[in-house]
């Protein structure tokens, strides 16, 4: 998975505490994020993690989630490329729904296939993860993309 100065690689329980620093500098909710590390990648350039993205895996559907990469290394297509380690994993274990909260980032999303949709359509499963539940406020625009399988 390696390209240019970036590598993209598996998230290990070790990385977590950076994580959680990127995500905290990123604005973004660390609750529940521990128990989703089997499910997220990182970014690494020159041994320091950059970028990070997690996908949590639910019946029927998947949440994708703190989608983050360090301001300096923003412009490389970073989240991209982590947008679609993470829409791939999930296609790979099956789920065919895809969804995201977010408060800021509506406008990067749609090249991925996500349109926002209302909160009130998301699956059950989903309306009652940490996520929706406490980790995202109210305010945050719910966004979906039905993924295609090969």
């Amino acid at each position: 998975m390696e390209s240019g100065r970036f590598e993209v690689q598996p998230a290990r329980p070790e990385d977590y505490e950076v994580v959680a620093a990127l995500l905290q500098e990123s604005g973004l909710p660390l609750d529940g994020m521990r128990e989703h590390l089997e499910h997220a990648f990182v970014a690494i350039t020159e041994g320091a993690i950059v970028g990070f993205v997690a996908v949590e895996m639910h019946e029927g559907a998947a949440l994708l989630r703190s989608l983050a990469v360090r301001p300096r290394h923003r412009g490389h297509r970073l989240g991209e490329r982590l947008a679609q380690e993470a829409l791939r994993l999930a296609r790979d274990c099956g789920r065919e729904d895809v969804y995201l909260l977010t408060e800021t980032a509506a406008g990067f999303f749609p090249r991925f296939g996500f349109a926002v949709e209302d909160r009130a359509l998301a699956p059950p499963v989903l309306r009652s993860s940490v996520e929706f539940q406490t980790a995202c406020p109210a305010t945050a625009v719910l966004m979906h993309a039905r993924l295609a399988h090969a």
